[in-house]
């Protein structure tokens, strides 16, 4: 029997594919390229190869990938952000509002 373990209140979809993350703060009008490693209904975990400071606003953008990933285009807020051995940085990105 498979047991699910996590705590989430919504699954994860494993999606690694690329994603736009426009910094909607102080450096308004920046774009961060990056890679979509997981996505729920209410967050994201993204790596990027630049931090980003803990309670920074953004818009994510997310193209289309099959009918399972429609596109997405959504106002966050990053909650967490570490480095990770490889020297990348991983985003635990919270979804306020679909847009």
């Amino acid at each position: 029997m498979i047991r699910y373990s996590d705590n989430r209140n919504f699954f994860r979809m494993m999606v690694n594919t690329n994603i736009e993350i426009d910094i909607a703060d102080a450096d308004a009008g920046r774009k961060i390229d990056a890679v979509c490693r997981d996505l729920s209904a209410t967050g994201m975990a993204v790596e990027t190869d630049e931090p980003v400071e803990v309670g920074t606003s953004v818009v994510c953008k997310l193209e289309g990938a099959s009918p399972e990933l429609p596109a997405l285009k959504a106002s966050a807020t990053v909650v967490r952000c570490s480095q990770e051995e490889s020297g990348s940085y991983l985003l635990g990105i919270e979804i306020i509002e679909h847009l």
